[in-house]
């Protein structure tokens, strides 16, 4: 899953992408507001964490020029403590949920776990098909009762197929979704990675189109 973070203080935003790195999501790190606007517009984000204040333009007017753009992307806001007229206003703008700084990095994980699974139309953060669970809260993987071990990108694609549950994901957009903008961006990797995951996981988890992609049926 891939997330826009735009955050101007930059030991905050090398925090907060360490933290949601070493979970497994891609995360793009901007700090200035223009540049925001831009990249949540031209790029396809599955969430954006978004500072208020900062250089150029604010997060509200972005939130607001995004919305009338039809851009849905999901976004949580940092705010202030003592701005609450701020974080109203950002709600009625189209932000999804506030967090006030300071906080707790486990606390946002949560946040936008659950941001993420409300996406998906998952109320629970564990995801199960036949004999195999994935829990979001700590990416474990279970087959059969045991434990299974998967590499970072394994689990990406994992994760993106069973948020997007249902639906047939090109390798083309896998690839958009767990690679940050400047990464390899080589579709042809992700067959690669729906191999070692049926092998792991077994064949019937996954299905897959010809010149269409990958889905999970839950």
């Amino acid at each position: 899953m891939r997330i826009l973070l735009v955050e101007d203080d930059p030991v905050l935003s090398d925090q907060i992408k360490t933290s949601l790195s070493d979970e497994g999501r891609a995360v793009d790190a901007v700090a200035d507001g223009e540049e925001a606007l831009y990249m949540g517009q031209v790029e396809p984000y599955d969430l954006v964490v978004m500072d208020i204040g900062l250089p150029s333009r604010d997060g509200i007017s972005i939130i607001k020029q995004w919305r009338k753009e039809a851009v849905q992307t999901p976004v949580l806001l940092l705010t202030a403590r003592d701005g609450w007229h701020e974080r109203v206003d950002g709600l009625d703008a189209g932000a999804d949920d506030y967090m006030t700084k300071p906080f707790f990095m486990p606390e946002l994980s949560a946040r936008i776990r659950a941001m993420l699974r409300r996406q998906s139309g998952n109320a629970s953060p564990l995801f199960e098909k036949g004999s195999v669970s994935f829990d979001t809260r700590t990416n474990t993987v279970i087959k059969d009762g045991m434990p299974v071990s998967l590499t970072a990108q394994e689990l990406a694609v994992l994760s993106y197929l069973f948020h997007n549950a249902g639906r047939m994901i090109s390798r083309t957009e896998m690839s958009e979704h767990i690679y940050e903008y400047d990464g390899d961006r080589d579709s042809n990797t992700i067959a690669v990675f729906v191999n070692r995951l049926r092998k792991k996981l077994g064949n019937d988890l996954i299905t897959s189109a010809r010149g269409q992609g990958y889905k999970i049926d839950l």
